[in-house]
């Protein structure tokens, strides 16, 4: 009898523990950043006074690259400050974005396999912060909701102090493989 209290009592406690670790991990706080209309060019984006924003600037410049290479990475370049992309970059860009347009699409609202990635209009971006995003000083690593995975792609920015500007820092994630939109599917 008391091994089946004591057993009881440990499978209670680690069902509790899960739950309240669960829930700090998971919890997550999300802003929405609105686009009116995507950018088409560098001289329409800067880095922004918050990371949220410059989030979804990156997400333009990418949907950019697919349709006009040198101009989203002219903007990539801007985001990137300092550090521009170098040729393994480019090419890591695209290697990751060929014959997969639909990608940097797929992060915007609305946007699933199911129609294409087309994305609600406007373009809307839901970007989420965990108790992990600003763990380190001057970076703020965010959560991005692809339509076509099943978990949030990390994107990071870096804080410049001396003008309170968040540039793109770390985005290779967000172009790891997702699903075909319907109209590829040879199984629909």
């Amino acid at each position: 009898m008391k091994m089946k209290k004591l057993l009881l009592s440990v499978l209670l406690l680690t069902f509790l523990f899960s739950c309240v670790s669960g829930k700090a991990v998971n919890a997550m706080e999300s802003k929405k950043v609105v686009l009116n209309s995507l950018p088409k060019s560098a001289a329409e984006i800067k880095p922004a006074s918050t990371p949220q924003q410059t989030a979804a600037y990156a997400i333009a410049a990418l949907v950019r690259y697919t349709e006009d290479a040198e101009a989203g990475i002219a903007m990539l370049d801007v985001l990137r400050g300092p550090r521009p992309l170098n040729n393994f970059n480019k090419q890591f860009l695209r290697d990751q974005l060929r014959g997969k347009e639909y990608t940097a699409r797929s992060y915007f609202d609305g946007a699933n396999p199911g129609n294409n990635y087309t994305p609600f209009l406007p373009y809307t971006l839901t970007v989420s912060e965990n108790p992990y995003t600003y763990q380190n000083e001057g970076y703020a690593r965010l959560l991005l909701k692809s339509g076509g995975a099943d978990n949030p792609r990390f994107i990071t920015m870096r804080l410049k102090p001396s003008t309170g500007e968040w540039y793109l820092w770390d985005y290779e994630g967000l172009l790891a493989g997702i699903r075909i939109p319907a109209k590829d599917d040879p199984w629909r």
